[in-house]
């Protein structure tokens, strides 16, 4: 996996637990939602980093 791909899977990582931590904190509907789009985004963008990872290393 290169450096750069790694930086983004640790920093999708990180904003997946930063939307989980603005969810559980929320005191309005706007920010929970917010949160959790956050957590989804985090969590679906690491998942497809780790996808283009094994597509590339398929193709060689």
């Amino acid at each position: 996996m290169t450096g750069v791909r790694t930086f983004f899977l640790v920093f999708y990582l990180a904003t997946a637990v930063l939307g989980l931590f603005a969810a559980a904190a929320a005191r309005d509907a706007g920010i929970a939602i917010f949160g959790w789009g956050m957590l989804f985004f985090g969590v679906l963008s690491a998942f497809h980093a780790i996808k283009a990872h094994y597509d590339e290393v398929e193709r060689h």
